[in-house]
């Protein structure tokens, strides 16, 4: 694409089109101590040579996990990518793609994209997936303004420890679209309490939502908060982390009436925290109501298959009213890779993936509870990821793991908590994890 020089004749001419007299008339709204006073403090203009060395320069300023040992976590992990997801991603066909908005010239997108919503319906033992959210967080608010259309009440119940990241976005969701409360369940344990839950679902509870695994990394009584959203006529909403279900129970075998998640284990890196993949899924009776886009598979009049846009329930070809969402994208791209991830690894290799971060996390959990002064926060059962209660607060043990070159993990107190959260994946060798043994005994 070209870059267009607007000259002071060509702003001149839009500036009295729309009959401003300079441009400071167009930021009126931008309160004035805001405004930069100033001409751009610019590079002098560089070579092609001297860009790049420049910017090689800033970009080796970052830490990364190309050359630190992660624990980070609290949702977004340092799992293994296999080299062709890149390969395959990056065809030109794949990479340039943009929305299918035509169906007759898409068939290959489409024809991606409805993999990929396969492929989520197998993982979290769903009826039908959409074309994913932009991540898990916004997946998360979506499922909750659906349930809110469904059911017609008002109030949510968070019935364990939510990533507080992800509570933001939902109450940013909730508020701007002038929906009701949120209710956080009381904890016991590092998961939320059943008796707590009980008593705070009822006649206006639109949906119980819980993560699984949670915030802390602790396994949330999913049963329970199921059924206690069934016996009030609210539905039942699962975050469900998709590398976990490699080994967990999908949430369609315990009554998920929706299923979210978020992707970025599958195939994605953590890109600085994006772009990510939102997980989409829902029962068959609450189809029409799904949010997003959704490709279903067709045929000709000449009996072969073909792929298309179907239930376009967005406000793109509705009235405003009365769409399901304003959400009329989706992540293809980063669905794509997950499913490439997926079809790489099959079913044996999520469950391998699931297992190995697992084992390791235990073993990990074990020899660190064993060293004087630090102990777990929370004995409930944990997947990959667990609090750590250390001698010095997390944030010295964060800093002096950096100077070892080690990602340590992710310090609660940025969330207003105590304790380091600890995430561990299959790329974690049994070497690395002794050495930050020994490394958090020295301190």
């Amino acid at each position: 694409m070209p870059f267009i020089v607007n000259t002071d004749r060509d702003r001149e001419e839009m500036l009295r089109s729309i009959g401003a007299a300079s441009f400071d008339d167009l930021i009126t709204d931008i309160p004035e101590e805001i405004r930069l006073k100033k001409a751009l403090d610019l590079f002098p203009a560089l070579s092609e040579p001297e860009v790049m060395k420049l910017l090689e320069g800033l970009a080796s300023a970052n830490r990364s996990t190309a050359g630190y040992v992660s624990f980070l976590g609290g949702g977004a992990y340092d799992h293994f990518i296999p080299s062709a997801i890149k390969s395959i991603v990056s065809r030109s066909e794949f990479y340039t793609a943009y929305t299918p908005y035509q169906a007759e010239v898409s068939q290959g997108t489409l024809q991606a994209i409805y993999e990929y919503q396969s492929m989520m319906c197998r993982l979290y033992g769903m009826d039908v997936a959409n074309a994913s959210m932009y991540d898990g967080a916004t997946a998360l608010a979506e499922a909750v303004l659906m349930a809110m259309n469904i059911t017609g009440r008002e109030h949510v119940v968070i019935a364990g420890r939510l990533n507080p990241f992800t509570e933001s976005v939902l109450k940013t969701y909730l508020e701007a679209s002038g929906h009701g409360a949120i209710v956080q369940n009381s904890l016991d344990n590092g998961t939320g309490s059943v008796d707590g839950l009980r008593m705070l679902v009822g006649e206006r509870t639109a949906a119980v939502v819980v993560q699984q695994p949670n915030f802390y990394g602790c396994l949330e009584n999913v049963e329970a908060a199921g059924a206690a959203a069934g016996e009030c006529g609210a539905l039942f909403i699962v975050s469900a982390d998709p590398v976990s279900l490699g080994m967990l129970e999908a949430p369609g075998n315990y009554g998920a009436d929706i299923a979210v998640g978020e992707g970025q284990p599958l195939g994605s890196r953590q890109n600085f925290g994006g772009p990510y993949l939102g997980i989409f899924t829902v029962r068959q009776a609450h189809v029409r109501k799904i949010p997003g886009r959704l490709v279903g598979m067709t045929r000709d009049r000449d009996g072969n298959d073909g792929f298309i846009l179907t239930l376009q329930t967005r406000e793109q070809h509705i009235r405003r009213e009365k769409a399901t969402s304003n959400i009329c994208t989706n992540q293809a791209l980063c669905a794509l890779q997950a499913a490439v991830y997926l079809s790489l690894l099959g079913k044996q290799g999520i469950r391998e993936v699931a297992g190995q971060s697992a084992v390791k996390a235990h073993y990990l959990a074990d020899r660190i509870a064993a060293l004087p002064g630090y102990a777990l926060k929370f004995t409930a059962p944990f997947f990959r990821e667990f609090v750590v209660e250390t001698p010095l607060p997390a944030s010295e043990v964060v800093g002096a793991m950096l100077d070892k070159g080690i990602f340590a993990g992710y310090d609660l107190s940025a969330v207003g908590e105590s304790g380091l959260l600890v995430a561990v994946t299959e790329k974690r060798t049994r070497a690395e994890l002794d050495q930050f043994v020994a490394l958090l005994g020295e301190l």
